[in-house]
């Protein structure tokens, strides 16, 4: 009695690879439908872990431990105001370890000249400041210096990054000024972005004693910012608003900007995850591509099945050449996809400077997920093959 015929895996890949050969451009572009649905979700995932990993970078160097306190409403609805010795108050917390103010200065306007019509403050604000803020809300200079104790007192300025850029400023030299408040303030210095205090980008810091002397500053700071002790921030956010306003604690508001950080990236993880649903129907449509393939294959390529089931192949036989097929294209589809994926997330990531990250399940998924859209695309087209009688395939030839 003769051994039954079988196929070897050597042997069923090379007989698979052969189909695929024979039809170069169509595979080409079923190939591709596979590859732009894993792109998109490799792509998905990369981008988002970039940015969270961008985030836990940037609140590890700045820190968690900053607190704000700012002027809430009465009870009536009005607005209310910090009392002048907040800061002081707030420095006496035992785990506070530095804590400093600013102060909004709102009928100080700031202008690139004396010509520009008032109406056209470019939403600059402009802020009395305490000279130890850098510090305390992990601010940096990007060109010039920062206000000392001298400065100060003079009309001198340090702008934040937006501020510097809707005025022009491009660099730090000497005689840079702008019109600030009714008269010529000298730009001393440009402020880098800062992550956990936004509002400063585009804001016209000037010194707390000439705010006072030259800008009529009232001398009630309008918000606060104090560092802590990491094991001690929930601690002291439960005595902050009492603290800085014994008499009216409701009238304050004390927030944790690393808290917004947070949120951001979660409502940016809720997008990833609505872009991944998307990257989903793209691998989807990608296999249908490939089923659709498939199915033409098998009627193309009629005369060959009879051929081979003429010279022995059995159903089984059949059977294992298209689903191999089927997912040697989606095998390929999806390694294109991981690759350009990748590509993709590391361009994106370096335009951000971004660090890359792009997680090992979503590239390892990505394949595992074209193995199995090619596997399903493949069943049918597969069994339909093997039900084609020798006869009947040799005749449509």
């Amino acid at each position: 009695m003769n051994a039954p015929s079988r196929l070897l895996p050597r042997d069923v890949v090379r007989v698979g690879a052969a189909g695929l050969r024979t039809r170069p451009l169509r595979v080409l572009l079923s190939a591709v439908g596979i590859a732009i649905g894993i792109a998109a979700m490799v792509c998905v995932v990369g981008v988002a872990s970039s940015s969270r990993e961008s985030l836990d970078r940037q609140l590890a160097l700045l820190g968690t431990n900053l607190l704000t306190v700012g002027a809430g409403h009465s009870v009536g609805g009005e607005s209310a105001h910090l009392p002048v010795d907040a800061v002081a108050m707030i420095g006496r917390i035992g785990p506070v370890i530095s804590v400093t103010a600013t102060a909004t200065l709102a009928g100080a306007h700031v202008y690139r000249s004396d010509r520009v019509p008032p109406a056209e403050t470019g939403n600059i604000t402009t802020l009395a400041t305490r000279n130890d803020l850098l510090d305390t809300v992990g601010a940096t200079i990007a060109d010039g210096t920062w206000l000392n104790v001298v400065t100060a007192r003079y009309p001198a300025v340090v702008l934040g990054a937006g501020a510097a850029k809707r005025l022009g400023v491009t660099s730090v030299t000497p005689g840079v000024q702008v019109w600030l408040g009714g008269r010529w303030f000298t730009v001393i210095g440009v402020l880098n972005p800062v992550v956990l205090v936004p509002e400063l980008d585009y804001a016209a810091l000037v010194g707390w004693p000439v705010a006072a002397s030259e800008l009529n500053f009232d001398g009630y700071p309008t918000k606060i910012f104090a560092r802590t002790r990491d094991e001690a921030v929930a601690a002291v956010r439960t005595i902050l608003a009492a603290t800085a306003n014994p008499e009216h604690p409701n009238e304050v508001a004390v927030s944790r900007p690393s808290d917004a950080l947070v949120a951001k990236d979660a409502a940016d993880t809720t997008l990833s995850a609505l872009l991944l649903g998307l990257g989903a129907v793209a691998l989807l449509v990608g296999g249908v591509g490939v089923a659709n393939t498939m199915v033409i294959s098998v009627l193309e390529r009629r005369p060959e099945i009879g051929l081979r089931r003429a010279l022995g192949a059995t159903r089984h036989h059949i059977r294992l050449q298209f689903l191999a097929e089927s997912l040697l294209l989606s095998t390929l589809g999806g390694v294109g996809g991981v690759l350009l994926g990748i590509l993709a997330t590391a361009a994106y990531s370096n335009y951000q400077t971004w660090p890359v990250v792009v997680p090992a399940w979503a590239t390892i998924g990505g394949v595992l997920a074209t193995v199995l859209i090619g596997a399903c695309a493949g069943v049918y087209p597969a069994w339909r093959a093997a039900r084609i009688s020798p006869t009947e395939a040799l005749g449509a030839s």
